[in-house]
């Protein structure tokens, strides 16, 4: 989970607060005590936390608080409000030029992630109608060109490399030039890293900031460094002037003192953030939508975005009928995880979903889990995905053998498969309005209770 650490303190030093039906000043003394220790253990600026705690405890020490009905309801909404204008209150979007192309140059430190981050982005804005271009000029670090060739191809973008050419002020130039003259609207150059900030890395972007004058300057910082990828930030910015930050490795990190502290310190919007390894992981960065994340109130626009963008129309209009119908089967039930599966990790999706219970016990809600499910599925014959009640005891043993799984987890999926199939029946009028739905509210595999909302 992102910000594990953090989240864990706070939300529990808030609970605290929730039902009670007056605070006194001690409470809230008490309280933001105990924020104050969170924070700081998160590797936030020290700066950064005495203002939050001051300004947090002002505000619940005002009537808003004091003669409220839900007083503890207030304050948490009084923190909620605050981290997001630490983050920066609304989210920053990247700046497109009047007249293609936009040029974004992607800097940072060796280590960072910084040409994959280059692919991720180009492959999100690929899908949003761009037409993007990635310009290698890191000739200094072995494979790098080689690496952004890769990325770029998985990402299907192009990648414009002089291999030869060791100068790269001439690589970016020359690389704009051919992005024009092919009509690449965005073109991304990744531009080398070093290991620390030096002269020489400094004076070589200033070069290419001179010669291809973009639109804006991105640096990619890993948000597992703490304050020291705040340090970064100040440096960057006071030498190159940036744009915006790219925050990488956010789902490794369990303490999140960067998100936190880097607007408040620099006055530079995070405007992505990159939440895991694969091309699709990475998203706008919504100050607001963090802030929920941490406190543990969810993120539902997140999570319907992910939705709509990973599951296909004409195949959730096919399963609408179905449910209606109550004719769910195997098969669509296959199709159905494995778009899940494309929203990212499941636990990413979870802790999305407001009022998640935070420890769910031995429930098996990770991926692992369901690539078990998916190989059972797959070692069934189509006649038996579309008529499981054929499946006998022979049967089982198979498909379990088949699919390296046990008896018992095969009879398991079955139950929970045939109890679902039982709930869409029971529902029957309610099914048949389910417009605009995206797919089912059951999830095999999932704890009791526990549903996804599409």
């Amino acid at each position: 989970m992102i910000f594990e650490g953090l989240a864990d303190k706070l939300q529990n030093t808030l609970k605290g607060l929730k039902g009670k039906g007056k605070l006194t000043e001690q409470d809230i003394d008490k309280a933001m005590r105990e924020v104050k220790l969170a924070l700081l253990e998160a590797d936030v600026n020290f700066k950064v936390v005495k203002n939050f705690v001051k300004t947090v405890k002002e505000r619940s020490l005002g009537t808003e608080v004091m003669e409220s009905l839900t007083p503890g309801q207030q304050v948490i909404k009084i923190v909620n409000d605050e981290m997001t204008n630490l983050m920066g209150s609304v989210q920053s979007r990247i700046t497109f030029a009047s007249k293609p192309p936009t040029i974004v140059m992607m800097t940072g430190l060796q280590g960072a992630g910084k040409t994959t981050t280059v692919a991720k982005i180009g492959k999100m804005f690929k899908n949003q109608g761009k037409v993007p271009m990635a310009i290698a000029c890191d000739v200094y670090r072995p494979a790098a060109i080689k690496q952004l060739q890769v990325v770029g191809e998985q990402a299907g973008i192009a990648v414009y490399t002089e291999e030869g050419n060791k100068d790269p002020v001439s690589i970016a130039k020359n690389g704009v030039e051919r992005a024009k003259t092919l009509g690449h609207d965005l073109v991304l150059i990744d531009t080398a890293g070093r290991l620390h900030i030096d002269e020489a890395l400094m004076d070589e972007l200033k070069q290419i900031k001179a010669q291809v004058r973009p639109t804006e300057i991105l640096l990619v910082v890993d948000s597992m460094t703490g304050q020291d990828a705040v340090n970064v930030s100040q440096s960057f910015d006071e030498a190159l002037g940036i744009d915006g930050i790219v925050l990488t490795k956010l789902d490794g990190d369990t303490r999140g003192g960067a998100a936190l502290s880097i607007k408040a310190v620099t006055g530079k919007p995070i405007k992505f953030s990159a939440i895991g390894e694969k091309l699709d992981d990475i998203e706008p960065f919504y100050p607001d939508r963090m802030a929920s994340r941490i406190l543990g109130m969810g993120d539902m626009l997140s999570l319907i975005e992910k939705a709509q963008a990973s599951f296909d129309d004409k195949e959730a209009k096919k399963l609408e009928e179905k449910l209606k119908k109550s004719e769910l089967d195997f098969d669509d039930f296959l199709a159905q995880m494995q778009q899940i599966k494309k929203m990212g990790p499941l636990k990413n999706i979870l802790e999305m979903i407001p009022g998640m219970p935070k420890n769910l016990g031995d429930a098996e809600i990770d991926d692992k889990a369901l690539v078990r499910i998916e190989a059972i599925i797959q070692s069934m014959t189509k006649k038996e995905r579309s008529n499981p009640d054929i499946i006998n005891a022979s049967r089982r043993k198979r498909i379990a053998n088949g699919s390296g799984t046990s008896i018992q987890e095969v009879n398991k999926l079955l139950k929970q498969f045939n109890e679902m199939k039982k709930m869409m029946k029971k529902l029957g009028p309610m099914a048949k309005n389910m417009k605009g739905k995206k797919g089912m509210k059951g999830f095999p595999g999932l704890p009791k209770g526990i549903n996804f909302p599409f």
